[in-house]
């Protein structure tokens, strides 16, 4: 699941980027597929994930859902079903009766950012597990936190600028 977010995930959201991205010089159109691909990739990554812990949990006959790492997950694993919904919309808006795509694709550039940042709190909080900090000494899960929190930063960074910073959005 990890793979999924930190990679898949990241790298999609990063292909919009003109500083970040080595797709730059790639048309939007296909930067728009490689996106798509990429959070594919991640939800398959993650559902994958998803039925390991669990069969793990059901073979070891522990509870479900019981730290907030794994009920931010399921919170996190919604929106991002959510996100690849209303990018089908934006990939076909001729399946929805839609007055804006503009309108549409801030929507999704917002609520993919929540999704986004949710995924990686998910992910960190995962760090924080007794598991997690027994395995590392402090050094390395610092900049584990670090190595996650930079990606986020930029993509924040990206999609504000990309799309929140707009004084008018043109419908």
């Amino acid at each position: 699941m990890s793979v999924a977010v930190c990679f898949c995930m990241t790298e999609a959201i990063l292909t919009f980027s003109k500083d970040s991205s080595p797709f730059f010089c790639c048309t939007v159109q296909a930067k728009v597929r490689l996106h798509w691909v990429m959070q594919v990739l991640a939800t398959i990554f993650g559902s994958i994930g998803l039925v390991f812990i669990v069969s793990s949990k059901n073979i070891s006959e522990s509870p479900h859902l019981t730290s907030w790492h794994s009920i931010l997950g399921i919170g996190t694993a919604i929106a991002v079903g959510g996100q690849l919904l209303c990018g089908l919309c934006l990939l076909f808006p001729q399946l929805i009766n839609t007055y804006s795509v503009a309108r549409l694709r801030l929507y999704h550039a917002t609520c993919g950012l929540l999704a986004y940042l949710m995924a990686m709190a998910t992910v960190m909080l995962g760090l924080c597990s007794d598991w997690f900090t027994s395995q590392v000494n402090t050094v390395v899960w610092y900049l584990c936190i670090i190595t996650l929190l930079i990606p986020a930063l930029v993509i924040m960074n990206q999609v504000n600028s990309g799309y929140l910073s707009k004084k008018k959005i043109e419908v």
